[in-house]
């Protein structure tokens, strides 16, 4: 590993693996990187440079092109498709001037190129944009974790739900894949199940703990929990696709949930998604005033939810018949949280 030696931009000093077979060239990038202030962790190899990326997560990837065995277009594919590195900056170095080259980098997930031989100012100013992009992607990801975090929290101060939220994610992402639904939409509806009920926060614990049944004001302000978790949710850009899933969860196919009233198609498909699997799982978790059902008869409170209007029955039809044939309840029950992320 390089020490720098000189200071760089403030705040966009960064870690960055740069990976060549050429130790002359990795010593030209080292050289022009520490007068920016960057620390260089090398790398000779294709295969060394993953192992590097996947054990120091740095700022940044620099990776030539043409490499034995395993090519920096190889390298690049590997780590845009994993999703710990995925979001690391990849910048393929090349002599090749070919559009197909170019092409075929742009298909592997490359963020930016470098033509050697190596432009000083040009590498300084390409570097320091892409770090400033992971900084934001960064302060991004720390947003999102902390409402991870917080609707972890909210869901552990009733012990009769513990675990709901995690069996909800994998209930929904099963749900959603059997629909054949986008793969954002699956990210959608893991963090959705996590977060669906993060409005909770604003909610207190007389009224959210309470063991018996709710009177009719605090059931009035039970319902805005779905308001407030979208109003948290509308901070972050990237929570775009799962608002929805917050504010639409408890709305019914008739009109008759809430908080919007609204009716048929107008409640988005991974809602209405997310609402036939809370129910479910509410259905047969025990409480204080209750046992939980079996899942038979929760398939069947389903089912006459679908006849009363609330559900689509071909969405309930569908779920149903999951939960029989692969066991979709048992595998939520697990300890594993599913691994979609944030669209």
């Amino acid at each position: 590993m390089f020490s720098p030696l000189a200071a760089g931009p403030p705040g966009l000093a960064g870690r960055i693996v740069v990976a060549d077979d050429m130790p002359a060239s990795v010593d030209l990038f080292e050289r022009l990187l520490a007068r920016d202030g960057h620390t260089v962790i090398r790398a000779h190899d294709g295969a060394t440079a993953l192992k590097i990326v996947a054990a120091e997560l740095p700022d940044l990837v620099l990776v030539d092109v043409m490499m034995p065995q395993l090519t920096g277009f190889e390298v690049c594919r590997q780590l845009k498709q994993h999703p710990a590195t995925r979001l690391i900056p990849v910048v393929l170095i090349t002599a090749l001037q070919e559009n197909a080259d170019r092409l075929e980098g742009i298909n592997a997930g490359a963020d930016d190129f470098l033509s050697k031989p190596v432009n000083a100012p040009e590498l300084s100013a390409r570097v320091r944009s892409l770090l400033r992009i992971k900084r934001y992607t960064d302060e991004l990801d720390s947003a999102e974790a902390t409402m991870l975090s917080l609707a972890r929290t909210i869901e552990a101060r009733d012990q009769y739900t513990n675990g709901h939220c995690r069996r909800l994610a994998a209930y929904a992402v099963g749900f959603g894949r059997s629909l054949g639904l986008a793969d954002s939409e699956l990210a959608a509806l893991s963090a959705g199940g996590v977060l669906h009920d993060i409005g909770k926060v604003g909610i207190s614990d007389a009224i959210l703990l309470k063991a018996g049944p709710l009177t009719a004001a605090e059931h009035d302000r039970m319902k805005q929990h779905t308001v407030i978790g979208d109003q948290l949710c509308s901070s972050l850009r990237s929570l775009r696709a799962v608002r929805p899933i917050v504010r639409h969860h408890h709305e019914r196919l008739d009109g008759s949930g809430y908080p919007d009233g609204l009716r048929g198609d107008a409640i988005p498909l991974v809602a209405q998604i997310m609402s036939i699997v809370d129910v479910f799982d509410a259905l047969t978790t025990a409480r204080p005033y209750r046992s939980g059902m079996t899942v038979a008869d929760a398939c069947r409170e389903l089912a006459d939810e679908a006849a009363r209007g609330w559900r689509r029955p071909e969405l309930v039809k569908v779920f149903i018949a999951l939960v029989g044939d692969c066991g979709l309840a048992t595998a939520a029950a697990g300890d594993e949280w599913p691994t979609a992320g944030v669209a």
